[in-house]
């Protein structure tokens, strides 16, 4: 009797796994998307900090996205029983949010003025205090992110139960960020392997070991500017998506345009139409958001101290 009893609870266990294996093989397909956003923006945040601190400071913001999905994993299952309505908000939120840091960036590149006192107060900067900088705002545009990719597995998995709905999007959490942070520290030291490369070519005369090596040290840095551009696009991107899908009449209106695009441009047409007017809005709302932020701080600044 024990022993069928013992069987009966293996089967129940393996039927378990497969299930979440299943589930979160689809949630995993549904969040690629915001991976590689996550991956382009947190390359970006570290870029700016010395050679010997990179590595530490990619472990710093992976310390910090575990802790945020520690966070989020609960808070959304929590959110998912008692308060479902309270998704979409927040999702607002977190959105109009990236949309502001993009245009924020914009702004910086855009009017020498606001870039070169940026420049000076970085200057004035301890390196210590500028590390702690980059490493809080690469958490807080992760919990962003990670809000969206636990939101979207939550909706993958909303017909199962609370336990499979928990080991889903703790399965989903751990990978993303082993994945993403696994990345961003390759991607940061790509520039040392080339020149432990060209080092090793120099002792031993391997051309091939040479080529490969400079080849490396030409790449990063342009891969770095690259991740730098598409973090920004990225922002306005996953920020105007997170708008878009939010609020009903501007889903219709992208809707329409994709149907517009498809008729006029093919297939081709439909998939990059969507993408434009995801990017439009997210340009669009965040210029209104640094707008109404920089009205709020003038205003503040300029109302005399009691």
């Amino acid at each position: 009797m024990a022993g069928t009893n013992l069987l009966t609870l293996l089967d129940d266990i393996t039927t378990l796994l497969d299930d979440i294996a299943t589930m979160s093989k689809v949630a995993t397909k549904k969040t690629a998307g915001v991976l590689g956003d996550d991956l382009a923006l947190n390359a970006q945040q570290v870029t700016g900090v010395t050679a010997d601190r990179e590595l530490p400071v990619v472990w710093a913001v992976a310390k910090g996205s575990f802790v945020n999905k520690a966070i989020l994993v609960p808070a959304a299952l929590l959110v998912s029983v008692w308060l479902p309505w309270l998704i979409t908000p927040l999702l607002m939120v977190g959105g109009l949010f990236l949309c502001f840091e993009g245009a924020e960036k914009l702004v910086e590149k855009l009017l020498p003025a606001t870039k070169n006192n940026d420049v000076d107060a970085i200057e004035n900067l301890d390196l210590v205090e500028y590390e702690k900088q980059k490493v809080k705002g690469a958490i807080r545009t992760d919990f962003i992110l990670s809000a969206e990719i636990i939101v979207i597995t939550l909706g993958t998995v909303a017909g199962a139960s609370l336990v499979n709905q928990a080991l889903v999007l703790s399965v989903i959490a751990v990978i993303m960020t082993i994945g993403v942070y696994g990345l961003v520290a390759g991607i940061v030291k790509l520039d040392d392997a080339g020149l432990y490369l060209l080092n090793q070519a120099q002792q031993t005369g391997n051309r091939f070991k040479a080529l490969l090596g400079k080849g490396l040290l030409a790449a990063a840095p342009r891969l770095m500017a690259f991740l730098a551009f598409a973090g920004t696009v990225a922002m306005f991107l996953v920020g105007g998506g997170i708008l878009v899908h939010g609020i009903s009449v501007l889903h219709h209106c992208q809707i329409a345009v994709a149907e517009f695009a498809l008729a006029n441009l093919g297939m081709l047409g439909e998939i990059i139409a969507p993408l434009l007017f995801d990017g439009l809005l997210g340009v669009l709302a965040g210029a209104v958001a640094v707008l109404v932020h920089h009205g709020i701080a003038s205003k503040k600044a300029k109302k005399p101290a009691k």
